[in-house]
């Protein structure tokens, strides 16, 4: 697909990013490589629809999560995907699975390859044939143990000015920071002493995209990764791709049209290839990345505030915060979406909070994470003072709060609920999943924070726990799967279907969603430990946890849900729950 407009878009982003002469130099490099691709399929694209639907939910997993004798992992992980969550869950995200010397596979020191020990492409193209597979494209940096790195510290031709150097004397102090050592690291090279753009680790040497080379590389390894089986690239900390003293580093124009480049890209070669931006940072700035309407992006970004925010929601036992951000989030460009997620592997972040929570909402969820046994990680404001950025915990850990038992995996469940019902494809983390906790042991073997939620798990062990209904792991993967099923049955939760925030108790969030062709859906989640009655028509279908279905409506108990999938518009009375307005929140039922 050699179209003009194709040639077009990333023309234009090339001149945009280098200047027009730049630009016309590098057009014939990139023309042939997109026509190697040109007229194939991505293995991930065989079968697949377009984009995305209500049926779409996806597991986050390390390649070596699951851990069996006689088989690799990455096989290990697949088979225990297809036994225990397809069809409920159609898409795996596999967080790196390449060579890499740190940062649990995030300093990749070979993007070609997969690591041994995790197994092959064979198994990684295997996994795209069955599911819609997500591979991470850590862009911004390489390790600092890389051949290409190597390349650049010997002085080899076209290696010159592959990483990022800065003078150490230079004013850096603008430049916006992901963590608390320091900003450059010197290396010894065959020109001297060196100093690296290293953002987040020592290890981890930024990619210098101010040499076109770096960006073509780049581009070769992204479509590779379509080839062989992603159906999803996810480029990790997209925001700092591009770097100039004086300024923040991060949101740079040139990193927006970077990430246009790669979109119109594979928008020739294999262009149901969604692109998903990983931006840890305020709402605002993290929808950037959804593009203007006219120039396409990223096809989603996470929705980072979503996490925290619903720590706090059950915390206060108050949804208002909560559902006022939902309610202004709906204004993102057309053919784009929301990736919703409460755990990860990093953690819960922080900074999406910022002018929404207040401080001390923000500093008594850290106090509560680690008066359980959790952590939080801390950065480094321009102004020299420490903030708490990141919490470490299982996300069962932290929303549980003080409860134990059945009210804690109620609360669980409960949160769940409303990334579920939210606009966007929900993601799911696998100790999430599990409902498992904290790992103290092994964050205390490895002296990283962030290791107490990212246990390795022995197939054999994983497989009797989840054979006894009564365990909580089984537990809370069957209501998981449930909820999912609930979802999948209605086209009113396709991820574009209209979103409205009902207006009820501060105690109960409300969740409406209808579809374009009007089919009604509604969710109500009881985010506190008191009980709640709603006041609403019985509708045909009533499915959820802790309810019951009463004469005038239904009553929630404490974090209690209530899914109501297929509703009929013309059974709502006026008067009941049919405002639209968002806060005040201050109606009873």
């Amino acid at each position: 697909m050699s179209g003009k407009n194709g040639d077009h878009r990333w023309n234009a982003a090339l001149a945009d990013i280098y200047g027009d002469a730049r630009a016309q130099e590098l057009g014939p490099t990139v023309r042939a490589l997109l026509d190697t691709h040109a007229g194939g399929q991505a293995l991930g694209d065989q079968g697949r629809k377009p984009k995305w639907d209500e049926r779409d939910a996806w597991l986050i997993a390390y390649p070596d999560q699951v851990r069996s004798d006689g088989d690799a992992p990455l096989a290990a992980l697949d088979s225990f995907f297809q036994s225990h969550l397809a069809p409920g869950f159609n898409g795996l995200h596999v967080l790196p699975f390449f060579p890499s010397t740190s940062d649990e596979g995030f300093s990749i020191s070979d993007y070609t390859a997969v690591e041994p020990s995790f197994g092959g492409w064979d198994d990684i193209t295997t996994i795209g044939r069955h599911s819609r597979l997500m591979v991470d494209a850590v862009l911004n940096h390489s390790s600092a143990s890389s051949r290409q790195f190597e390349r650049w510290r010997d002085g080899e031709p076209g290696y010159e000015r592959f990483f990022r150097t800065a003078d150490p004397g230079a004013d850096l102090s603008g430049t916006t920071r992901a963590r608390e050592h320091p900003l450059l690291t010197p290396f010894e090279t065959a020109r001297g002493t060196e100093w690296v753009w290293t953002t987040f680790s020592a290890d981890q040497a930024d990619l210098n995209y101010g040499d076109p080379r770096v960006l073509l590389s780049m581009l070769e390894v992204l479509l590779s990764y379509a080839q062989r089986g992603a159906s999803i690239v996810r480029l990790d900390a997209a925001c700092f791709l591009w770097k100039q003293e004086g300024t923040s580093s991060i949101h740079l124009p040139q990193t927006h049209r970077i990430i246009q480049f790669f979109r119109a890209c594979f928008d020739e070669t294999y262009p149901n290839v969604l692109i998903v931006s990983e931006t840890n940072v305020p709402h605002d700035e993290n929808i950037s990345y959804l593009g203007d309407g006219v120039v396409s992006e990223a096809d989603m970004v996470y929705r980072f505030t979503l996490p925290p925010l619903t720590l706090h929601a059950f915390d206060s036992g108050q949804a208002q915060d909560l559902g006022r951000w939902l309610a202004g989030t709906n204004d993102i460009p057309p053919q784009t979406t929301y990736l919703n997620f409460l755990a990860s592997h990093d953690g819960v972040g922080l900074r999406p909070l910022e002018g929404i929570a207040a401080d001390a909402a923000v500093d008594r969820l850290v106090a509560q994470a680690e008066r359980y046994g959790g952590r939080a990680n801390r950065r480094q404001r321009a102004d020299g003072t420490s903030v708490a950025y990141e919490l470490n915990a299982t996300w069962y850990d932290l929303i549980r709060g003080s409860t134990t038992g059945d009210d804690a995996l109620a609360r669980h469940l409960a949160s769940h609920a409303i990334m579920f019902a939210t606009a966007g494809v929900p993601a799911v983390y696998i100790h999430a999943l599990l409902a498992s906790e904290n790992d103290a042991s092994l964050m205390n073997a490895t002296g990283a924070a962030r290791s107490i939620n990212r246990t390795r798990l022995e197939s054999s062990s994983l497989e009797r726990m989840l054979a006894d209904p009564q365990s909580r792991a089984a537990r809370s993967l069957a209501a998981i799967k449930m909820m999912l099923g609930w979802r999948a049955s209605s086209a009113a939760f396709h991820p574009a279907s209209e979103q409205v925030i009902l207006d009820t108790p501060p105690q109960l969030l409300g969740i409406e969603r209808q579809s374009a062709s009007g089919t009604l859906a509604r969710v109500f989640v009881n985010v506190s430990g008191s009980n709640i009655h709603i006041d609403h028509e019985p509708a045909v279908e009533a499915h959820g946890f802790r309810f019951r279905e009463v004469s005038t409506g239904y009553d929630l108990d404490p974090w209690g849900t209530v899914w109501l999938p297929n509703l009929s518009s013309d059974n709502i009375r006026a008067d009941s729950i049919a405002t639209r307005s968002t806060p005040p929140y201050d109606q009873r039922y």
